[in-house]
């Protein structure tokens, strides 16, 4: 009997329609080989949705998803909508998404492939083992805070913004964060400025009594600015970094580039469980390279794999999607983004978008199958 989901897919904008593409062909591998009935509905979202609906997330959007077992999101933004006013350009219907589904926990994995050590200009033996998650909390702090904005007070002009938590929504975000660490190195790092911030010191003080339920797992803190002095210094040292919304936005773009490029990272954001989770690639819409073949599929890929195993709870396509990716790198293959001239007389073998895919779809089932595609 075949395990039925339902998934919506946002492709957006700029290389969204390419990378969506190759997800469509690996669900379609997946659906085959793993038993599933996949009925996947595409909806506008972003910039496409301004041109077609004048807003960027439509109702209809918005009702779907919410419908729906999971989201797929590929790629919203592009230079045509930067004067557009904030409230009615691509973002903001990103945030409105969030908030539809209740999506307050950003979980974005980054993990060094050994083959693409060199691709990063962080030293490879400081970087060699790293395998951290940042959970960012995604529905509070100084994004939402309330009052802001941008006042004429004593004849000029003065802006400002609040940085609010309430002691639950630091409780569920932490909550995430001991439980995924269970599972993983058993240890979290929470991210505040606690030397400074009012709303630090709650953070620290509500995370520590939260971590008293989580006697196996270790807990730390940092001061934000060391934090990302260590995430350079010695990455290998974190398993889970937990962080509100600004200092974990800024901390997972931080260690995207661990890897050599953002072409090569997932996330997640999840929710209570009553609507569906979003599943999305790192990178933007990159419309200098809209296209032309050349946007790597990697980060979409491993973005479906983070679906199969945090709202599917399906480890074994998880780690069948995952070694297919990381079969096809120690192979030697390539997107533009990652790849390098070679070393040691031995070149890697550049790949568009497309033969990317292809190829991790071909490679999907080697650690059930006795032969190797490559």
């Amino acid at each position: 009997m075949k395990t039925n989901k339902k998934i919506t897919l946002l492709s957006g904008d700029g290389i969204g329609p390419e990378v969506s593409k190759e997800a469509e062909k690996l669900l379609t591998v997946i659906e085959d080989q793993f038993n599933y009935k996949i009925d996947i509905e595409k909806k506008d979202f972003g910039g496409i949705a301004i041109d077609n609906h004048g807003v960027p997330l439509p109702e209809d959007t918005l009702k779907t998803c919410q419908k729906s077992d999971a989201v797929l999101l590929a790629a919203i933004g592009g230079p045509k909508y930067d004067n557009l006013p904030r409230e009615k350009r691509p973002e903001s219907g990103l945030l409105g998404l969030r908030a539809g589904l209740n999506a307050f926990a950003n979980l974005r994995p980054v993990m060094v492939f050994d083959s693409l050590l060199d691709s990063s200009t962080i030293k490879k033996e400081m970087l060699q083992g790293t395998d951290l998650l940042v959970v960012r909390e995604l529905t509070g702090g100084v994004y939402f805070g309330k009052p802001k904005g941008i006042e004429v007070r004593n004849n000029e002009r003065v802006g400002f913004n609040n940085m609010i938590y309430t002691e639950s929504e630091i409780k569920r975000i932490a909550k995430v964060a001991f439980e995924i660490a269970r599972k993983r190195k058993k240890k979290v790092t929470s991210i505040d400025k606690a030397n400074v911030l009012d709303v630090s010191q709650l953070w620290r003080d509500v995370v520590i009594e939260t971590s008293k339920n989580y006697s196996d797992v270790t807990l730390e803190h940092l001061y934000i600015d060391n934090a990302a002095m260590q995430l350079i210094r010695n990455p290998r040292q974190f398993d889970v970094m937990l962080a509100e919304n600004l200092f974990g936005d800024i901390l997972s773009d931080e260690a995207a580039m661990l890897t050599g490029s953002i072409g090569m990272l997932p996330s997640a954001s999840l929710g209570d469980g009553k609507y569906p989770a979003i599943y999305e690639p790192v990178h933007g819409s990159a419309p200098d390279i809209a296209g032309k073949n050349l946007a790597n599929p990697i980060a979409m890929t491993l973005s479906i794999a983070m679906m199969f195993k945090y709202s599917f709870n399906d480890e074994k396509v998880h780690d069948a999607i995952f070694n297919s990716v990381k079969k096809v790198l120690n192979a030697g293959y390539r997107t533009k983004d990652i790849y390098e001239e070679g070393k040691d007389g031995v070149t890697p073998s550049l790949l568009g978008t497309k033969e990317m895919g292809d190829l991790i779809c071909k490679n999907l089932f080697l650690p059930y199958l006795r032969f190797s595609s490559i």
